[in-house]
């Protein structure tokens, strides 16, 4: 048999449900990889997945929901939250690890599909799960630099990643400028800075 749902039990954490689940991403992601998300489908992905097309659709229920739950599981892999010691570093390797992945196929693929994709009260919900989620992530680097010190109490964490993460989504997706490690700390170091206190006037 080639359909999974039908294979036999393994001794795996997740059992039959994951692997499904597993196949169905591995397929996305290679059709990413050698065609664009543009060519994702239902059908190809049934094909090279060895699932029923109606099993696909079950669990996910849209192609739009399909690539972006592949988007949040890719992008929690391949984007691992740093811990340096310093808020600098973090946001500079977190920076230059969203270049990395932004620059490769899938990365690029899923962002534009997350951007670009038409709106539906599942597409809003999904859009919302995957930056929340990724939010909740990042927003350690934030937590840390507080414990440390490094920035006032009242830092709004949401605020200081969007600030980083702003301008390399912007050149991705709409200017297609290069972005490499040196922006990185260029960004790393203008967002450290403006989550600095305000000072006052110095007196004499």
């Amino acid at each position: 048999m080639t359909d999974l749902e039908q294979a036999a039990p393994q001794r795996r954490p997740g059992g039959r449900a994951a692997r499904v689940r597993d196949a169905v991403h591995q397929a996305v992601v290679d059709i990413v990889a050698e065609h664009g998300v543009d060519k994702v489908g239902i059908p190809e992905v049934s094909r090279r997945a060895g699932v029923r097309d109606s099993s696909i659709y079950r669990r996910w229920g849209t192609r739009e929901k399909l690539i972006l739950d592949v988007l949040l599981a890719a992008s929690e892999r391949t984007l691992p939250v740093p811990d340096t010691g310093t808020l600098h570093g973090d946001l500079a390797t977190f920076a230059a690890a969203l270049i990395n992945y932004l620059d490769a196929p899938l990365g690029h693929g899923l962002a534009r599909a997350l951007a670009f994709v038409t709106d539906s009260e599942d597409i809003i919900e999904a859009r919302k799960l995957f930056w929340d989620s990724r939010y909740r992530a990042a927003e350690v680097m934030i937590s840390r630099a507080v414990a440390r010190g490094e920035l006032p109490s009242d830092t709004d964490a949401r605020i200081a990643i969007e600030l980083l993460i702003a301008p390399i989504h912007f050149r991705n997706l709409l200017t297609r400028e290069g972005s490499d490690a040196e922006l990185a700390d260029q960004l790393a170091t203008y967002v450290v800075r403006a989550l600095q206190p305000a000072r006052g006037p110095s007196h004499a």
